[in-house]
């Protein structure tokens, strides 16, 4: 049996037409198919700490979170959560009234911008940006503006002229996100400050994407933009389990913000996942409050894996972008005499035997991209050494 449709109209929701699959389950399945290393797609090769999964396990024995949570999330994340903030940024968060769990940071942004954006808004995100915002604003039907990062002594830098320039009557949102991924540019206090100081003079709302918040590198440092003046009540901020503690497939995000903001959100999300992830919420609970030596040895690892595989695309000829944060490394392939990533990409699990991903498809300006591919180093650091040989020995680059 065929299902019914109409020639006048396609089944997809408009909205959504211009967003097909995504460009990592296209190279995730390129590495499959040809055996390749993969360095697409941002997720660990390694679980996170031991302690962590067996307080889930205890979570699941014991009966806690088999069953629906709580709407918000458990009391004892939200309590974490906030204590995090607290004791990270001295940043002062109601447990009770201030925090909301999420199914990772891919619901937050996208509850986020189901409750907060209405048609005709304008919403500016920094361009690359995580495919996500893109899919989250359309659905919600606003129009997404893209402030460019563009490459400059060795870092992707704001023009905060051109971000001034971009806000106009119909602005309702800054969607920001630092450590940033593609790019691994961290934003400097002068930056936010500069943020801030936009969004209050014209009301503007915010919503920062900071899942990376504990992998900055060299002298980089992670400052929550609700901490500055006149933010606290205008901001929504998004963090997430994944990233810090290894477990991506738990899907244990959540937001903070005012007590209005919190409310508003949660109107959207309640409708999308309703609750989820209950035994992970207990486990991710007690990650957070994990001793700081586990966050310094986590930013220690990676950036030595950062540094192993910057050295290794250096040597096979690409210019290469060492990041500030994230696990993400942006390389120029015009050194080689390519201009095409996209291309370049699709080829270079045959020609080389490792995935990378062109940092294209995450802009809106495609050209401003065309030259960049992302490589992710959140890997063992053998697969690490073996992809920096395979790159260097290919003999086609």
């Amino acid at each position: 049996m065929t299902a019914m449709t109409s020639s006048a109209r396609p089944l997809l929701n408009r909205r959504l037409a211009e967003f097909g699959t995504t460009i990592f389950a296209e190279m995730s399945a390129l590495a499959v198919r040809t055996g390749a290393i993969n360095l697409g797609q941002g997720f660990p090769d390694t679980d996170g700490p031991e302690e962590v999964r067996e307080a889930a396990v205890r979570a699941l024995r014991d009966g806690r979170g088999n069953q629906y949570p709580p709407g918000p999330g458990i009391p004892e994340l939200r309590t974490a959560v906030a204590a995090h903030q607290q004791r990270r940024y001295g940043l002062s968060v109601d447990p009770d009234t201030d925090v909301l769990v999420t199914a990772g940071a891919t619901e937050a942004i996208a509850a986020a911008m189901l409750a907060l954006v209405e048609p005709g808004d304008e919403v500016i995100a920094l361009e690359p940006y995580y495919d996500s915002y893109a899919a989250c604003v359309a659905m919600a039907g606003g129009t997404r503006v893209p402030v460019t990062l563009r490459p400059h002594e060795g870092r992707f830098r704001l023009d905060l002229d051109e971000l001034r320039d971009a806000v106009t009557d119909r602005t309702r949102l800054l969607l920001i996100n630092t450590p940033h991924n593609p790019t691994g540019t961290v934003l400097t206090r002068e930056e936010l400050a500069a943020i801030a100081e936009l969004a209050v003079e014209r009301d503007l709302l915010v919503v920062t994407d900071e899942v990376y918040e504990h992998l900055v590198f060299d002298d980089a440092e992670h400052i929550p933009l609700a901490t500055f003046p006149g933010m606290r009540d205008r901001t929504v901020t998004i963090s997430s389990a994944g990233k810090t503690f290894s477990f991506t497939g738990w899907k244990v995000g959540w937001i903070t913000a005012s007590p209005a903001l919190i409310t508003a959100v949660r109107s959207a999300k309640q409708f999308l996942t309703y609750v989820s992830a209950g035994p992970f919420q207990y486990a991710i609970a007690e990650a957070l409050a994990l001793p700081e030596s586990y966050f310094e040895d986590l930013r220690a690892d990676m950036l030595t894996k950062r540094d192993v595989l910057a050295a290794g695309l250096e040597e096979a000829g690409l210019t290469v972008h060492r990041p500030s944060g994230t696990y993400f490394i942006t390389a120029d392939i015009r050194p080689l005499g390519e201009t095409d990533g996209i291309a370049f990409c699709r080829a270079l699990p045959e020609r080389t035997g490792v995935v990378a991903v062109p940092t294209a498809v995450f802009y809106d300006h495609r050209e401003l991209g065309a030259p960049f591919v992302r490589f992710a180093f959140c890997k063992k650091k053998p697969v690490l050494e073996e992809a920096a040989r395979r790159l260097k020995t290919a003999g086609t680059l």
